[in-house]
């Protein structure tokens, strides 16, 4: 009998019952799916972090050539140490379902210009056939001086909020971009999310979850004042949170529409009159909530981090799979060097390129 172990499969598996016992066996079996990877250490400022050599994807035979705008893949994440290591984790997993890898494009915005030289060293030496441009925010000083403190410090990082700059960092002569946090993994092919239709009035596409208590991301302050809350009335359909992890995004609309100026000035609000309290998401909400574009649910099963003062474990969201996010407090690379891992940190741990201190002894 044949038994298909591919991440897609098992994805699929998950995504129509909760079988434990399955995921008792992805425990044992997926550390045996990663040991073809060959190993290279790479330099850090952190002298403990070593990454394998990812291995090659190539692209099929139906894929057009790279030179071919109309089919190539933009992806934009950002890049610095403390999330490095899943920011790595995130790119093996694009690469490794899609039908033409050889035609995605990475774009990382980093901190500084400090950390670029050493994050360009990490990311080739484990990729060496990405193609990819790492993009430092030039004054991250203005960026930190917008931001309100939230309910967690890491939301409060101006990397966070690198996303209400990308239609300026990024090139003009890119159109359309797909936004990845770094605390997810996909397992499905990239180019179906990157080709998500967006209707006229749509500057971005995410999967929205209109279930969720609207109300309860801005403060009292804000609904009890009317020139406020009256923001979303006018809004073309029903205002719904969305997660901003993972986001279609129309720069030549955005730049059109002067989109960061509208995002920044609900920043400065902010400072000024405490409107909300949930880090880069409320300005985003505030901005876009009832005019996105929709994507199914199954490219951002999130919260797999737990919530954002526990980090607890949590189960997936009922249907399809085809991207994890570990949105919340717990990273599952954190919990498994804790020996303290959720169930669904297994389905993280096949695309982690550390090198264990245990090989690298050997």
């Amino acid at each position: 009998m044949f038994v298909n172990l591919s991440p897609g499969s098992i994805m699929t598996k998950l995504g129509r019952s909760r079988d434990t016992s399955l995921l008792s066996l992805l425990l044992i079996i997926f550390p045996l799916l990663t040991q073809n990877v060959s190993i290279i250490g790479t330099a850090s400022t952190n002298s403990n972090l070593h990454f394998k050599e990812a291995p090659q994807f190539y692209n099929s035979h139906s894929c057009s050539t790279i030179s071919s705008s109309e089919n190539t893949v933009h992806v934009a994440m950002t890049l610095d140490i403390p999330y490095l290591r899943g920011s790595m984790a995130a790119i093996l997993s694009v690469l490794q379902h899609s039908s033409c890898p050889e035609n995605v494009i990475f774009h990382f915005i980093a901190s500084s210009s400090a950390e670029t030289a050493h994050l360009n060293l990490t990311i080739t030496k484990s990729f060496p056939y990405l193609h990819f441009t790492i993009y430092p925010i030039q004054d991250i000083a203005a960026v930190a001086g917008l931001i309100s403190t939230s309910i967690r410090s890491a939301l409060d990082c101006p990397l966070n909020y690198a996303r209400n700059y990308l239609a300026d960092l990024l090139p003009k002569y890119l159109n359309k971009v797909v936004y990845l946090d770094s605390d997810l993994v996909l397992v499905d092919d990239i180019a179906k999310l990157a080709s998500t239709p967006l209707t006229e009035d749509s500057v971005l596409a995410a999967p929205e979850y209109c279930n969720a208590n609207f109300t309860t991301y801005f403060t009292p302050t804000f609904w009890s004042n009317p020139s406020l809350s009256l923001i979303f009335a006018n809004r073309i359909r029903k205002p719904c949170y969305f997660n901003t992890g993972v986001m279609v995004i129309d720069l030549v609309r955005w730049r059109a529409g002067d989109y960061t100026t509208k995002i920044v000035e609900w920043m400065e609000l902010q400072k000024r009159m405490r409107i909300y309290e949930l880090g880069s998401l409320p300005p985003f909400l505030l901005v876009f909530a009832g005019n996105i574009a929709p994507v199914d649910h199954s490219w951002n099963q999130h919260g797999l981090g737990g919530d954002n003062f526990r980090g607890l474990c949590r189960d997936l969201h009922p249907g399809p799979v085809s991207l994890l996010h570990w949105s919340g407090k717990g990273k599952p690379w954190a919990r498994l060097d804790a020996n303290h891992p959720c169930p669904l940190d297994a389905l993280w741990s096949p695309y982690d390129l550390l090198q264990s201190h245990y090989t690298l002894e050997s």
